[in-house]
C-alpha cells in the first residue's frame, strides 16, 4: 500500500447517476494510498450509479452535503456521470461545498461532467482544464481555457476527460492531494476499503 496520503481525508461529492467507474477507481486508488473518505450527497441513505446507460450498484452516503463541513477534509473529488453533476449543480449546499475548496485553496480532482460543478460555483475562471468534450464551450463561456488532455493539472485543480483517463487521473490526483499539508480531523472515521455497496 502506498502510504502517501495517510492521515487524509477526501471527500467525494456524488448523488443519483454519478458514473460508477469514475467513483469507485478514485475511491480505491486513494484508499490504497492511505487516505479516508466520505461519500457525501443530497440526501442520507444510498445513490445509484450508472455504468454509462446502464443502472449500476448502490452506494450508501455518509454525509449530506448540507451537513458537510470543509474544514474537515482535505481534498475534493468530483465524479462524473451526465445525471450526477446536473443535479448537484442545482443543490446551493453542494455548490457550496465546492466553492469552500478553492476559498481555502484545497486540491479538488474533476473527471468527466463532473467541472460542471466547477463552472456553476464559478471557479474556473483564469484556469485551464479538461473535461467531457461537450463541456468544452460551458468552460469557455466561464472564462476557463478548456484543453484536450488526458489529465491536466492547473495549481491545486486535477482534470480529465472520461473514465479510459482514469489510470492517469488516479496518479496525478494522489501526486496533488499529497503535496498538500493534513488538516486536523475534528471527525475521525473508520477507514473504508470502498464506497459501501448495495446490490
Amino acid at each position: 500500500m502506498n502510504e502517501s496520503l495517510t492521515g487524509k481525508r477526501i471527500a467525494f461529492l456524488a448523488t443519483k447517476g454519478v458514473e460508477q467507474s469514475e467513483l469507485t477507481e478514485p475511491w480505491k486508488a486513494l484508499r490504497n494510498a492511505g487516505a479516508d473518505l466520505d461519500l457525501v450527497s443530497l440526501e442520507a441513505g444510498e445513490i445509484r450509479a450508472m455504468q454509462h446507460l446502464t443502472p449500476g450498484d448502490t452506494f450508501a452516503v455518509d454525509t449530506l452535503a448540507s451537513e458537510a463541513d470543509v474544514s474537515d477534509y482535505d481534498g475534493l473529488v468530483l465524479p462524473g456521470g451526465v445525471v450526477n453533476p446536473d443535479t448537484l449543480r442545482l443543490d446551493e449546499s453542494a455548490v457550496k461545498f465546492v466553492c469552500a475548496f478553492f476559498e481555502r485553496a484545497k486540491p479538488v480532482a474533476a473527471i468527466c461532467h463532473g467541472p460542471w460543478m466547477l463552472v456553476e460555483a464559478d471557479v474556473v475562471r483564469g484556469r485551464t482544464l479538461t473535461s467531457w468534450p461537450s463541456l468544452k464551450t460551458d468552460i469557455r463561456n466561464a472564462g476557463g481555457t478548456w484543453v484536450d488532455e488526458e489529465v491536466h493539472v492547473d495549481g491545486e485543480l486535477v482534470t480529465s476527460r472520461k473514465p479510459a483517463d482514469l489510470p492517469a487521473f488516479c496518479a496525478k490526483m494522489i501526486e496533488v492531494f499529497a503535496e498538500h499539508e493534513i488538516v486536523p480531523q475534528r471527525n475521525p472515521q473508520t477507514p473504508k476499503d470502498a464506497p459501501r455497496r448495495h446490490v
